[in-house]
């Protein structure tokens, strides 16, 4: 008599309507949990330890966060409570648990004054709350858990929700010229593809257990580098060979589009650690713009 079915690895994502939940949700992986506000809060405590016993998860994967760069300027109590004390209290939980937690940092730790691509090993150095934020999180998990992967991303876009791409394909269907930061250079990554990563990750941990390698910082951009401006116009192209309108785009420097954060203005990614011990290499930016922009072209505005 056959045995019953093998009970698929369950993963617990914390964080529902974010663009990173949602590309995960869609990837349709079974035993995949995604859950967020109001039922999980990192503000109550409680409703995680009740997500943990109701789902029993293998690993957990944090995609919430607070992500309003220049708001959390005026607010760096409620920044710190998302990005630290949260995901560090998750971190606890996990290794109470001795199951994976894998949470999404980002490039904003760094300052963006090395002129070349950050590697792991590189100093922090943020120029924001938000950064800051988000450094204090990266050492806290590492502090709790040992079998934590922290994976820093950036310029993170998707057909879905409020994003840069999505806010460049708006203002260019409605006006003649746009003006966009070009001196401001990283890794623009789509949603889809870091899920992708995500789940590549969750399956060699699925296969092959555990091992000490897998622990700490990891950078997962997508492949190539480019301006803000470079993203607008590569974006605007693709929507142009869909019959939208194709807007003048105009780069500009950081100085004429003043932000209540900082910007930093290289913040690209090195991801060959991400390479080298998972086998995994985000695609190529542009290639994953068209992509992204198609499905846009059919998803309403947020």
């Amino acid at each position: 008599m056959a045995g019953a079915p093998a009970r698929p690895f369950t993963i617990l994502v914390i964080g529902r309507s974010g663009q990173l939940a949602t590309a995960l949700a869609r990837s349709g992986r079974a035993g995949l949990h995604c859950i967020g506000r109001p039922d999980v809060d990192f503000d109550r405590p409680e409703t995680l330890a009740a997500a943990f016993a109701a789902h029993a998860p293998a690993l957990v994967v944090n995609a919430a966060a607070w992500t309003a760069v220049d708001a959390a300027e005026s607010d760096p109590e409620g920044a710190a409570r998302a990005n630290r004390d949260g995901p560090a209290l998750l971190a606890r939980l996990c290794a109470d648990r001795g199951i994976p937690l894998i949470h999404v940092s980002t490039d904003y730790v760094f300052d963006g004054s090395k002129g070349a691509p950050y590697v792991e090993t590189d100093p922090t150095s943020p120029r924001t709350v938000y950064g800051r934020s988000k450094a204090e999180g990266e050492r806290a998990i590492l502090a709790a858990h040992d079998r934590a992967i922290i994976l820093r991303t950036s310029w993170v876009y998707s057909p879905y929700g409020r994003n840069f791409v999505r806010t460049m394909l708006n203002a260019g269907a409605k006006n003649p010229v746009l003006r966009v930061v070009g001196d401001q250079h990283g890794n623009p990554t789509s949603a889809d593809d870091l899920a992708d990563a995500i789940l590549a990750i969750v399956d060699t941990i699925d296969r092959d257990g555990w091992h000490d390698a897998y622990a700490g910082l990891f950078h997962a951009a997508g492949s190539g580098d480019t301006s803000w401006h470079g993203l607008a116009v590569a974006a605007l192209q693709e929507a142009a060979r869909a019959g939208q309108p194709m807007p003048e785009v105009l780069a500009i420097a950081t100085a004429d589009w003043p932000t209540p954060a900082a910007r930093p203005q290289d913040s690209r990614l090195d991801c060959t650690r991400l390479h080298d011990v998972f086998g995994i290499r985000l695609p190529w930016w542009r290639d994953s713009v068209a992509r992204v922009v198609a499905r846009s072209l059919e998803t309403p505005p947020a």
